[in-house]
């Protein structure tokens, strides 16, 4: 692609497909508790253009470090995600999505090669473009666990090769890298020290669920939507998953969604833990 790109022979995939622009991003609404608005307000604020090249250069200028690593952590369903796509669209930034399945290979030394043409790419889309795109590690758990200090199984020198390699390069980043985790208890110290910014979602405020409730459901009233936040402590993917039930009852019943029903699906997408198989044995 570098050597033959500006000769006519060449048909090479759309250069830009594995983008995500930010113009095909859908605006969501989304509600956080008062520590995280804090939080993402000050990172939003630092990733708009005419800040971002500002604080970059005084940077590049006292020596230090020009690339932000940033490590969105927490429950399930609490907005992680979705939040970095938010980010990107506001912000104007293109998102460069890490498809970790397509890293990882069963032959020796692929996948390090791999890992290490993605941050080639990036590096490149970040020279070339006038706005630096986000490279955008969902569900990282995997790539930012502890490294095995007694690997000798081939898939542990090779998970721990994958991870050094990553952890040189988000020192000499330039940029922005933005990841996503549910557990961070077994995350090693080597990426917590390179994470500039982390931000943890925690599961929304009675007040925030409340929002999320008549966000989802615009029909509710506020005293319906204040006694299903105050009655079922979801997050706001589980609210979610509820609105679209409720869609589809709608359609397929073709009549209101009253509360009672509404409170029935909120039942089911609670798990029952109540009923429990007896051991087997003494």
């Amino acid at each position: 692609e570098e050597l033959l790109q500006d000769m006519s022979i060449v048909n090479p995939i759309k250069k830009d497909n594995f983008l995500t622009s930010h113009s095909e991003i859908v605006a969501k609404e989304l509600f956080y508790n008062p520590k995280e608005e804090c939080s993402l307000s000050q990172l939003r604020s630092m990733l708009a253009p005419e800040r971002f090249d500002n604080i970059c250069k005084r940077l590049d200028e006292k020596g230090m470090r020009k690339g932000f690593a940033c490590l969105f952590y927490g429950a399930p369903g609490t907005g992680k995600t979705e939040t970095v796509l938010q980010l990107a669209r506001q912000t104007g930034r293109d998102i460069m999505q890490v498809n970790i399945s397509e890293i990882n290979s069963k032959w020796v030394g692929e996948s390090e090669k791999n890992i290490k043409a993605l941050f080639d790419r990036y590096r490149r889309l970040v020279k070339d473009r006038e706005r630096a795109p986000i490279l955008f590690f969902n569900e990282a758990d995997a790539l930012i666990n502890k490294r095995n200090a007694n690997a000798e199984r081939a898939v542990d020198k090779m998970e721990n090769a994958m991870q050094n390699i990553i952890l040189q390069e988000m020192e000499s980043l330039e940029g922005i890298m933005i990841a996503t985790t549910n557990l961070t208890s077994n995350m090693d110290s080597a990426f917590e020290r390179r994470f500039i910014y982390k931000i943890e979602f925690e599961k929304p405020s009675l007040v925030a669920k409340q929002s999320i409730w008549r966000s989802m459901l615009p029909a509710l009233s506020d005293t319906d939507a204040k006694m299903l936040a105050t009655k079922y402590d979801f997050s706001g993917g589980q609210i979610e998953n509820i609105a679209r039930k409720h869609t589809i009852a709608q359609i397929l019943t073709e009549s209101d969604i009253t509360l009672n029903d509404i409170r029935l699906i909120c039942n089911e997408e609670l798990l029952d833990k109540s009923h429990t198989c007896r051991p087997i044995g003494f």
